[in-house]
């Protein structure tokens, strides 16, 4: 089977809903996504992502970029891994307060102007088609891929800490978590 690796953006400059609607990696998270990218590329030959994927916004893409580097390739920007979608006309001030009362519910009862079950299950086709990738991402959607294939109503069943490696196997047109990842201390917000 060909592993995924699934990972979370380093710590970022500033927090979701803050002042930066796309911030960059503070010094911490430069410092994880250089680490991450080391770890994935001590792993056995045959075990190595051989292609880089992430989330449009900027913490993920600088978060690929040691190992992008490292492998010699490009990355490659694919919406459908990026943050979860606010509803239409949601003020900036509104959005944090939003994201907690959604996360602490059922992926059924998100309030908005999309169906956050149905978007659930885009990630993670777009997750399962990149065998042998790693995948650069965010808290909610690596919970929404964990979740699609955990069978879980619930929106947030782990909490993936800063630069956190999932590993996935996809096989028989399904996938498989072999290791979820370091989990963090700390919410989100």
């Amino acid at each position: 089977m060909a592993r995924i690796y699934l990972i979370r953006h380093g710590r970022p400059s500033s927090t979701w809903g803050g002042a930066d609607d796309d911030p960059g990696l503070d010094a911490i998270g430069a410092t994880q996504a250089a680490a991450t990218a080391r770890r994935l590329l001590a792993l056995p030959p045959d075990e190595q992502p051989t292609t880089v994927v992430s989330s449009p916004l900027r913490r993920c893409r600088q978060t690929a970029a040691p190992l992008a580097e490292a492998l010699g390739v490009a990355v490659a920007i694919e919406p459908a891994v990026g943050e979860i979608p606010t509803p239409a006309g949601l003020a900036a001030e509104a959005r944090p307060r939003w994201l907690r009362a959604s996360l602490a519910g059922r992926w059924t009862d998100i309030a908005g102007d999309l169906d956050y079950d149905a978007w659930r299950g885009r990630v993670t086709e777009a997750v399962a088609a990149r065998p042998g990738a790693a995948v650069f991402s965010h808290f909610v959607a690596i919970n929404a891929v964990l979740s699609r294939i955990s069978g879980a109503a619930q929106v947030i069943g782990f909490r993936p800490d800063h630069a956190s490696v999932t590993v996935l196997e996809v096989g028989e047109g399904r996938l498989i978590v072999v290791d979820p990842g370091r989990e963090a201390a700390t919410g989100i917000l």
